[in-house]
């Protein structure tokens, strides 16, 4: 098993954007983006915990915060990832403060703000749903991908250089929850396969990344202490961008959907606890 200190400063000298990290999957990919020494800017909308759009804890701030005592640069930078403008001043701000971006990972999602708040809909047949509920699963999500991976793009393809992995799940590929959700995510995922096709070219790799179960505030509030099995942590999922980006030759992995065990198997990295989850069959892509 490969240790985390053995992984310190392997991203020094990057620059990264983790979208939609005040908390949860998105906070656990920063932090270890910033263990592996990268400057990562931290975007999100919340400053503060009394004005969470959700009752869950987490600000960019604190994220930020935790990927500088983790050894690398955090920037907390307030983003609304539905407004256009917002999007493209991010990526402005990144040419002026280094002039390149090595990592892209687009992690904003808003399909699982109602249930964060406890409102019912998420599993519910689509006819039964307002149309508008298809826009909280593609408005902050496929579309504010798209939008980010164009202006990532921009800073990547002079430089021959970089990459940009998305957070998926294997709903896109057998029927999970709700219509919107799985078309989503079968979106993103194709969206990072023609992504790829287009940027190989250009030195740049673009994949799909595909959690387990992960143990987020949201989860945490609806399990507590209930013992469960295995559950990754954010920062395991984290540690598979990681091993990533500093992999050479990580263009020959570009186009493909990769789960985290996968990656944690390939990389030879550990969960926060030390463990290497074992593979799942049901989570492995097709």
């Amino acid at each position: 098993m490969v240790s985390t200190t053995q992984h310190s400063q392997m991203l020094r000298d990057k620059v990264a954007v983790v979208t939609g990290a005040s908390r949860g999957i998105g906070k656990g990919i920063a932090e270890a983006l910033g263990e592996a020494g990268a400057t990562v800017y931290v975007t999100g909308r919340t400053e503060d915990d009394a004005a969470a759009t959700v009752p869950l804890p987490g600000t960019i701030h604190a994220t930020a915060q935790a990927v500088t005592e983790l050894g690398g640069v955090g920037i907390a930078m307030r983003c609304d990832h539905s407004r256009d403008e917002d999007i493209e001043a991010l990526f402005v701000q990144i040419q002026r403060e280094h002039g390149h971006l090595d990592i892209l990972v687009n992690n904003a999602w808003s399909g699982y703000q109602a249930m964060q708040r406890g409102e019912p809909g998420f599993q519910t047949k689509f006819w039964k749903l307002p149309p508008q509920f298809w826009d909280t699963m593609f408005a902050v999500g496929v579309r504010a991908h798209y939008i980010a991976s164009v202006y990532a793009a921009r800073l990547m393809v002079p430089r021959k250089t970089g990459l940009i992995a998305t957070i998926s799940f294997a709903a896109g590929q057998k029927y999970t929850s709700n219509v919107a959700y799985g078309v989503s995510k079968n979106a993103v995922d194709r969206m990072a396969q023609d992504m790829a096709y287009e940027l190989r070219p250009e030195g740049v790799a673009v994949l799909s990344i595909w959690p387990g179960t992960v143990r987020t505030e949201m989860l945490e509030q609806r399990i507590g202490d209930k013992p469960t099995a295995y559950i990754e942590s954010p920062r395991f999922v984290g540690r598979g961008i990681a091993a990533l980006a500093a992999d050479p030759n990580v263009l020959e992995k570009s186009g493909k959907i990769w789960n985290t065990r996968q990656l944690a198997h390939l990389y030879h990295f550990s969960d926060i606890d030390g463990t290497l989850p074992p593979l799942k069959k049901q989570w492995m892509p097709k």
